[in-house]
């Protein structure tokens, strides 16, 4: 299940400090062996339950890239949007993403530099209000000037 959000581009020109987008996605066993066969990442703690009780986690968790990839989301169709090219981006793993769980990924702006058209945004996923993931984003934004 994936929100209805907003898609499209906000250019350089339109982006303020605090704004902020978001989308909601509840992850799914079929996401985490998607993701499994994409990635080539097949720890047996995202696909296995009998192994993965056994670990620190006592059962299996999403893969933390599949969580990291719902802020990718939020950036490339919302906040800036399409046409946004990825510079960087931190990642910590506060607490692990369950199958069933509802995420919510969140980005917010916290700098813009106007002349070289980079972005700054926090960003992070939630789950039941928890903080799983936090992190900085570096995007170079799209402009009306190059349309």
């Amino acid at each position: 299940m994936l929100d209805n959000a907003p898609r499209g581009t906000i250019c350089i020109e339109d982006i303020e400090i605090g704004m902020v987008r978001s989308l909601r996605k509840v992850v799914t066993d079929r996401d985490i062996e998607l993701f499994a066969e994409v990635s080539t990442d097949r720890n047996p703690v995202h696909l296995d339950d009998e192994y993965a009780q056994d670990t620190i986690f006592e059962g299996r968790i999403a893969h933390g890239m599949l969580t990291a990839g719902l802020i990718s989301a939020v950036i490339g169709e919302q906040l800036p949007g399409h046409g946004t090219v990825y510079l960087g981006q931190t990642l910590k793993f506060m607490a692990p993403v369950r199958p069933g769980d509802m995420v919510l990924a969140e980005v917010e702006v916290t700098g813009i530099d106007h002349a070289k058209r980079r972005v700054v945004m926090e960003t992070r996923c939630l789950v039941n209000n928890k903080k799983v993931l936090i992190g900085e984003a570096t995007v170079l934004a799209p402009s009306r000037k190059f349309d």
